[in-house]
């Protein structure tokens, strides 16, 4: 059955979220000002270096970076993001095969992580997750 538009409900809901909105912002903005009275200024030639993970900068702009570096980090983002999707299907998996008693959703996700397991063997293989050779 349709219900009939209700402006007092609306409004309600609106004024909480315009309240809530007001209040996290004077937050921020107290946790900035609070953070600007307390924090102390001694500016020095020390603090104005750049910093590089601990180590003194060196007059040379450029520096050889292994590639293995990089690959690791793509291939962590890569099994991050499939984490990432095991969430949501997570849910449509209960709900397709609880309520609908559809198998695919679960056929699609065994695809997925085949494709990741052979992509992590492949890596394994090729010694890209060795830190050192």
């Amino acid at each position: 059955m349709l219900q009939a538009f209700d402006p007092g409900i609306f409004a309600a809901n609106w004024t909480a979220v315009g309240l809530s909105a007001i209040v996290a912002a004077l937050a921020i903005m107290g946790m900035f000002a609070t953070s600007r009275l307390i924090s102390s200024r001694r500016p020095s030639e020390i603090k104005l270096t750049p910093y590089e993970c601990g180590i003194p900068p060196t007059p040379y702009s450029w520096s050889n970076i292994n590639v293995r570096f990089y690959i690791f980090a793509i291939l962590f983002l890569i099994f991050d993001v499939e984490a990432v999707f095991l969430f949501p299907w997570a849910v449509i998996f209960m709900d397709q095969k609880l309520v609908h008693g559809n198998p695919i959703p679960f056929y699609a996700m065994m695809m997925f992580l085949g494709v990741l397991f052979f992509a992590i063997v492949y890596a394994w293989k090729k010694g890209a997750l060795e830190w050192q050779k």
